[in-house]
């Protein structure tokens, strides 16, 4: 009886050393502190990043994350340059160079997040190949998206641009060779939904296409992909020139392209904010 007591006793003791042992390995797996990052957003940028900071991915990853929502691009990199925020999410590559040639900072980005495709939308025609002679095609009336939507045409095969066609600034002026005669019209972006049924063809961004009931992946005629004539367009995460190499900062992008947040994306944007993982550094030196 005496052994088998003292057999008992022993392995108690072993099932208690081996569940201490465990739970230790288990804590070990958590961060030994936690890291506050105040990120600078807006709109739908915000809701993404309020849902990250709120999952248990952030937990793991060590970082709180408090997301404070600007108005307004300027502000938000003025405020990210002030210090207010330690970092921003809302911008294109595009979007940031712009900015500090015009501000004369020098804010940094750390990482790639998304694209949202333009696209040529159309109630008129189902395919690219179907577009007639003297089409009028809506355009945006604003420099990056006039451009940026000229480019998409080319590509798509409708119009050929100069040889020294500037991706940010380029005109309708720009256009070489109008093969069948395209009818450009200029409108405020944010009608591109609305004007659609009067025009032939319109060039819609994202944002504004999902908001009017359009999904680029699945009504668009033709849509950007990612590519060399695109990569400014291509979103990011921002900061201070002397944070860039900040370690919990750049665990953020690694936040941003978990399935999680895919699947968040999906089910509240319809994937239309592509993801795009991208070596920063290569990007970045090609601008400068």
């Amino acid at each position: 009886m005496k052994k088998w007591i003292g057999f008992g006793l022993l392995a108690a003791l072993f099932l208690v050393t081996a569940c201490n042992s465990q739970n230790k390995q288990e804590t070990s797996k958590e961060p030994d502190k936690t890291t506050k990052i105040v990120l600078g957003s807006v709109d739908s940028d915000a809701d993404i990043w309020r849902f990250i900071a709120e999952s248990d991915l952030a937990k793991k990853a060590g970082l709180t994350i408090e997301v404070k929502e600007i108005n307004g691009g300027p502000q938000l990199n003025n405020a990210t340059g002030e210090e207010q925020v330690d970092v921003n999410a809302f911008q294109s590559l595009g979007y940031l160079n712009s900015f500090n040639q015009d501000s004369n900072q020098k804010l940094v980005p750390i990482a790639t997040t998304y694209m949202e495709p333009m696209g040529l939308y159309s109630d008129k025609y189902k395919s690219v190949g179907d577009i007639k002679n003297g089409a009028v095609v809506a355009i945006a009336d604003n420099p990056a998206n006039t451009a940026r939507g000229l480019r998409l045409m080319e590509t798509a095969g409708l119009i050929k641009l100069a040889k020294n066609f500037d991706n940010g600034t380029g005109t309708p002026s720009d256009i070489v060779e109008n093969p069948k005669q395209l009818e450009f019209k200029m409108i405020d972006d944010t009608t591109g939904p609305r004007v659609l049924q009067d025009v032939d063809l319109a060039l819609i961004s994202n944002t504004i296409a999902f908001e009017g009931g359009l999904n680029v992946l699945k009504d668009a005629l033709f849509k950007e992909e990612i590519d060399e004539n695109t990569q400014q367009s291509i979103n990011v995460l921002v900061t201070k020139e002397d944070r860039q190499q900040d370690p919990a900062l750049k665990k953020l992008a690694e936040l941003y392209h978990s399935q999680a947040v895919k699947d968040y994306i999906q089910e509240h944007f319809g994937g239309t904010k592509v993801d795009v993982q991208e070596d920063i550094g290569k990007l970045w030196e090609a601008d400068q």
